[in-house]
């Protein structure tokens, strides 16, 4: 498998993916935010995992802010990691959030967020970002599904809200909304969180 650079030629091939692995359409709410993180030049990485010259998987990073007290700090937010529903459970996602990181901690990067799984993003480098004193960007996002991953440049002062870009907002991706937030909200309290 090979982790790499999206190519412009397989930006198409790579919402294919997305959009297969969030059940939606070509033109779901997920592909619509990754079109408006490229457009508002909010978008950092698009990585792409590749087996048998396929395109099998995706990550994206984006441009976010931890409104600290001190300043604003500019960190990144791991949105959306897909991987083709055939090749889930072999490694693939797991090696995308490893090569997202990477990237990340190579651009200077001092933290990586996202909504997730803490049973599966925890063994992946993420911790709570609540227990570590960051704030959710909306009580949308289970507290146990915001997570965080603090990389080299990191310094204890920069904590604070998470601001995310305006195209999280504008394609109403960011947390869940009712009945499928009560759902999740239900699971985490029975312990049942998946991953």
């Amino acid at each position: 498998m090979e982790i790499r650079n999206v190519m412009p030629t397989e930006e198409p091939a790579a919402e294919g993916v997305v959009a297969a692995a969030f059940g939606e359409p070509a033109d779901g709410r997920v592909v619509q935010m990754m079109r408006a993180l490229q457009a508002s030049g909010a978008a950092r990485a698009s990585l792409v995992a590749v087996v048998d010259e396929e395109l099998v998987g995706h990550v994206g990073l984006s441009r976010g802010w931890v409104d600290a007290r001190r300043e604003l700090v500019e960190v990144l937010v791991l949105s959306p990691l897909s991987v083709r529903p055939d090749l889930q459970r072999h490694g693939v996602g797991t090696a995308l959030v490893a090569a997202a990181l990477q990237t990340a901690g190579d651009r200077g990067a001092p933290a990586v967020f996202l909504e997730g799984s803490p049973n599966y993003y925890g063994r992946r480098g993420f911790s709570s970002a609540s227990d570590l004193g960051f704030d959710r960007p909306s009580t949308r996002i289970p507290d146990p599904g915001f997570q965080v991953a603090l990389l080299p440049s990191y310094q204890p002062w920069m904590v604070g809200r998470l601001i995310y870009p305006e195209a999280f907002w504008t394609t109403g991706t960011v947390g869940l909304r009712d009945p499928e937030l009560a759902r999740v909200e239900a699971q985490i309290a029975s312990g049942r969180t998946g991953g």
